[in-house]
C-alpha cells in the first residue's frame, strides 16, 4: 500500500497562488497514476486533475484547466499541484490519490492509496 502526505495548503486571497505537494512511499516504485481531487463538506469528493507517470496522459477538471497545472518529480515520488489565479470557490480539502500500476483515470474509486488532506482557503 502507498503511504501519501499532502503538504502545501493554506489561506491566500483571491487571485493569489498555492503549490500543494503529494510525497509518496511504501511502494516498489513511483506510482503509475497520481491524482487531485477536492471536497468541500456536505458535498462529494470532485476530481481536480491527475497524470500518468510518463505525464501522458494528464486531465484536468473543467473549473481549473487553464490556472492549476499537476505536476511529478519521480526521482522524488512526488506530485505537485500548482494553483494560479485562485477563486473563493476553489475552497476544499485537497486530497491526493495515487494507483501503483495502471491508469486510474478521473473516478475516485480507481484510486486505491489516499492521503490525509490539505486544507484550501480562498478569500474574496
Amino acid at each position: 500500500q502507498v503511504h501519501l502526505v499532502e503538504s502545501g495548503g493554506g489561506s491566500v486571497e483571491a487571485g493569489g497562488s498555492l503549490t500543494l505537494s503529494c510525497a509518496a512511499s511504501g511502494g516498489a516504485s513511483s506510482p503509475e497514476s497520481m491524482g487531485w481531487f477536492r471536497q468541500v463538506p456536505r458535498k462529494q469528493r470532485g476530481f481536480v486533475a491527475a497524470q500518468y507517470i510518463d505525464g501522458d496522459p494528464t486531465y484536468y477538471a473543467d473549473s481549473v484547466r487553464g490556472r492549476f497545472t499537476v505536476s511529478r518529480d519521480n526521482a522524488k515520488n512526488t506530485l505537485f499541484l500548482h494553483m494560479n489565479s485562485l477563486k473563493p470557490e476553489d475552497t476544499a480539502m485537497y486530497y491526493c490519490a495515487a494507483r501503483a500500476r495502471g491508469w486510474a483515470g478521473l473516478k475516485d474509486s480507481n484510486y486505491p492509496s489516499w492521503g490525509q488532506g490539505t486544507q484550501v482557503t480562498v478569500s474574496s
